[in-house]
């Protein structure tokens, strides 16, 4: 385990762009966070910036948990823009994490601020511009990812320690089905979710100060101890060369694991 940053403020995400560079965010600082090759920049973007997923064109789309929004990042024009922040004329429910669907339509978790009032929902923002809640009733739904098949995606439900495994219809925007997948306990519970193309998941386990590794079928098979109790998120690199990238928020770093193990880009 080596620290590539050191001093962030409540770092999250992270996730890989297509040349290989690391996109994460200092929630508390509200900037975005840019790593490659032993250098990183901060960018301000204000409110309180938490998962991040990169688009093929390279933009940066991230949740704000404090403005309630869905927000776009252009590392060209340098420019910031709101995506989402209200549906059907209500503030969204303090946007968590996020990702995209095989068709470029962006799912993302609402949790909310407590872990227990059961009212947490999952959103669609179609790449035509739609918004809806397309699962509701979760107790602080956190992180999430599709897995190889992108038929399937996993969802991390903090408040009661479960991961759930959900399959999408792409074409209706719908979930039509749900089921526990994995308990995996913790002192606080699951947060952000990373998958291989062995369809291996990583989950970081807040409060517990590990990342657990979950077989395809759930059980689990490896725990990757790290330094500071709070790791938030976790990326693998895509091409294999730079590990497992794990956020850690109690003494504000960002981790690499090493492993050969490839990611999911998109």
């Amino acid at each position: 385990m080596q620290i590539l940053i050191e001093g962030l403020n409540f770092p999250e995400g992270p996730a890989f762009d297509i040349d290989g560079g690391v996109w994460l965010v200092e929630k508390n600082a509200g900037n975005l966070v840019y790593y490659r090759d032993h250098h990183y920049a901060r960018i301000f973007v204000g409110g309180y910036p938490n998962g991040i997923a990169i688009d093929p064109k390279g933009k940066v789309w991230f949740c704000d948990a404090k403005q309630n929004s869905i927000r776009q990042y252009d590392p060209l024009s340098k420019g910031c823009i709101t995506l989402a922040h209200k549906i059907a004329d209500i503030p969204l429910k303090m946007p968590n994490d996020l990702c995209f669907d095989p068709n470029g339509n962006l799912l993302f978790t609402c949790p909310g601020s407590d872990l227990t009032d059961g009212e947490g929902y999952i959103c669609c923002l179609s790449k035509e511009g739609a918004l809806k809640k397309v699962y509701t009733g979760m107790f602080y739904c956190n992180g999430l990812a599709f897995g190889r098949d992108n038929e399937h995606f996993f969802v991390a439900e903090t408040g009661t320690k479960w991961i759930w495994k959900m399959t999408w219809d792409i074409c209706t925007h719908t979930i039509s089905r749900s089921e526990k997948f994995a308990y995996v306990g913790g002192s606080v519970g699951p947060d952000g979710i990373a998958v291989d193309r062995d369809g291996l998941l990583y989950v970081a386990l807040y409060g517990s100060a590990k990342i657990i590794v979950l077989r395809p079928s759930g059980e689990i098979v490896n725990e990757i101890d790290i330094e500071g109790n709070n790791p938030t998120n976790c990326a693998l690199d895509p091409l294999g060369k730079q590990g497992l990238l794990i956020t850690e928020a109690e003494k504000g770093t960002l981790l690499q694991w090493g492993s050969t193990k490839k990611g999911l880009l998109w």
